[in-house]
Parts: structure tokens; sequence; C-alpha cells
């Protein structure tokens, strides 16, 4: 049976919702990736200022081992 021009027009509709979502899925994972990185460069950089795991812990209210994983994560 052929389609009628609403299904047609219903079938493109959800493959640009799908081809868009997709698009924004992978500029979300870039943006998240980008701020993980500048949050490590800022730990980083707060750690050869001299503040101690601990301190960077307190002032983001994360625990000092996750301030760690951070620092070394890739």
């Amino acid at each position: 049976m052929p389609e009628s021009a609403a299904q047609k027009k219903a079938r493109k509709d959800v493959q640009r919702a799908q081809a868009d979502f997709e698009r924004e899925q992978v500029q979300l994972r870039e943006q998240r990736a980008k701020s993980r990185r500048k949050r490590r460069e800022c730990f980083a950089k707060a750690q050869r200022a001299g503040l101690s795991l601990r301190d960077i812990g307190e002032a983001t209210e994360l625990h000092p081992t996750r301030v760690r994983e951070i620092l070394h994560e890739k």
C-alpha cells in the first residue's frame, strides 16, 4: 500500500528529528570534554599555586580523592 502524503511527511519529520538529536549529542559530548579539560587545567593551576587537594576540594565541595581523580584524567 503506498504511503499517504501525511505518512511521507511524518517519516521525513522523524528522520530529521533523529538526525538533529544525533548531531546535538555530538556537540554536547564535545562541550563536556572541553569543560572537563578546563576544570582539570584550573585544578592543576591551583595546585601549582600551592593549594592542596583538600583545599581545592573544600573550594569546590568535592572530596580530595575526587580532585585527584580529576587531575589525573586524560
